[in-house]
């Protein structure tokens, strides 16, 4: 096998615009908001577009490489998670997301958590992460009932390369000005509390049956470990998904996890990954899945990526203490 490219999947959006255009020369007409890098999901699958499985569905793909693809813990009924780059122009709805049980209950999908990684900011970019801390439930529904939740959303200021974990439950909102990274459950699933007034449809019951206003956005630091020739941060480790970073200056090299498979999603600069039997080049905006059973690889050349996984949380754990343990 091989690292594996998808087509992009793209849609037009109210608050989309035209800035993947600065790295991407396929975009289609329109005001572009979303493009799906890597999905399987009912309401978008990717068709592989490079190499000898070129044009070959991502769901067939599933059903004739298996466990050599995803991994031999990876269910494959459903592929987990759901890759991509949004660019807004505008304010994006005020939402929530349900968890797992209640997506499955109501909505017969995943739940959706996300983790989001601001690759541009322009002037003014900001996201909405969670409620003002003095917010109550009360005041939340009043707000929604005479249009001003805006005051009691925690809006913060994002600059390049800023990351937020987005829970399901947590209310959030991507505002104009940004080109964000988001990787999350493979779910479709988002419940509008609050639109500017432009008329789609809102879900307020789901909505306030899910939210919780206990949940806090934070920015994710991330803990850095620094090699010869890159570093590498660890940002996120949740039940559903991690969250490394890698900037590399030179090269690095490691091998796959028959367990899992791992997706790369380059963030900035350009270079190859490189394994046994060749390479694929790798720039700005592009997204690889490295199948379980690829083996030896190497990342080489001056790029920051965003490596994505459904973790076995106890072995990542012991990756990090064993950096510092002495006993």
């Amino acid at each position: 096998m091989y690292p594996i490219r998808f087509e992009n999947l793209y849609y037009e959006k109210i608050w989309g615009g035209r800035d993947l255009e600065a790295f991407r020369d396929n975009l289609p007409e329109g005001k572009i908001g979303e493009s799906w890098d890597i999905a399987c999901h009912k309401n978008g699958t990717g068709t592989v577009a490079n190499g000898e499985l070129k044009g070959v569905k991502f769901d067939r793909l599933i059903d004739k490489m298996g466990d050599k693809l995803l991994g031999t813990e990876i269910k494959t009924k459903r592929f987990p998670l759901l890759i991509k780059l949004i660019n807004a122009t505008d304010n994006l709805s005020i939402q929530v997301h349900p968890n797992d049980s209640y997506a499955r209950k109501m909505e017969n999908d995943s739940g959706k958590s996300e983790i989001w990684y601001v690759v541009d900011a322009f002037e003014g970019a900001s996201l909405i992460v969670g409620t003002k801390k003095d917010c109550t439930i009360h005041q939340f529904k009043n707000a929604i009932k005479q249009g001003n939740l805006e005051k009691f959303m925690n809006k913060v200021p994002v600059k390049k390369g800023d990351v937020y974990f987005i829970k399901s439950g947590l209310v959030h909102a991507i505002c104009r000005g940004v080109i964000v990274a988001e990787i999350q459950q493979s779910s479709d699933v988002t419940y509008r509390v609050y639109d500017y007034g432009r008329g789609r449809e809102l879900h307020i019951k789901k909505a306030l049956d899910v939210i919780d206003l206990n949940l806090r956005g934070e920015k994710s630091r991330g803990i850095t470990l620094k090699r010869e020739g890159f570093e590498k941060t660890y940002l996120c480790l949740a039940r559903e998904f991690s969250l490394e970073l890698y900037d590399i200056a030179d090269e690095v090299s490691e091998s796959s996890d028959r367990e899992r498979f791992y997706i790369f999603t380059c963030v900035d600069g350009n270079g190859k990954i490189i394994y046994d039997g060749g390479f694929e080049n790798i720039s700005k905006g592009d997204s690889f899945l490295i199948p379980a059973s690829l083996g030896n690889y190497t990342l080489k050349g001056r790029m920051k990526l965003l490596k994505s996984y459904v973790p076995d949380c106890r072995k990542v754990e012991n990756d990090i203490l064993n950096e510092i343990r002495k006993f």
